[in-house]
């Protein structure tokens, strides 16, 4: 079949990809001039056509984007649950301070974690917390936060008495 041969996952789709980015962002933001649109097309293929040439950051790519679907489905299916809670999705951010945050921070974490799992990084991450040298580090740091915590919700976590201000 055409849609899984290593010529359309790995090339094609990729070079469009690419192309189809950059030559719209150079549309938008008019860098190289308005009404050069030859020129920005020229751009693009250029760029789309080195990505496609140089394996590092070609597979990069080919190994992100199917985790974007995976990000774009869970997201999908985070907003139907949501609606079915809340109600009226257009009033989400108004009516729901924490709501935005929360989407920032999944989305923070998710991007992360797909970079660092696609980069390959995510063993050495991993082996900061499981190797023994790094783990007594890791558990003084958790001490740390801890009595830090606990003092700070010593400090600013009790009612204030209305008699002394």
């Amino acid at each position: 079949m055409i849609f899984d041969s290593p010529f359309f996952t790995e090339m094609l789709l990729p070079f469009l990809l690419v192309f189809v980015v950059v030559f719209a962002i150079l549309q938008k933001t008019k860098v190289l001039g308005e009404g050069k649109a030859q020129i920005d097309a020229l751009v693009g293929l250029v760029v789309g056509l080195i990505l496609i040439g140089v394996p590092g950051p070609r597979d990069f790519v080919v190994g992100v984007m199917p985790w974007l679907a995976v990000g774009v489905a869970v997201l999908l299916v985070f907003l139907i649950l949501y609606g079915f809670v809340a109600g009226d999705l257009s009033q989400m951010g108004k009516s729901k301070k924490w709501v935005l945050p929360l989407f920032g921070v999944m989305v923070f974490i998710f991007v992360a974690g797909v970079v660092l799992y696609v980069g390959g990084l995510w063993d050495n991450v991993l082996g900061l917390f499981t190797d023994a040298a790094n783990s007594a580090f890791w558990m003084n740091v958790v001490m740390v936060v801890l009595i830090v915590g606990a003092m700070a919700v010593a400090v600013f976590g009790g009612k204030k008495n209305p008699a002394t201000g």
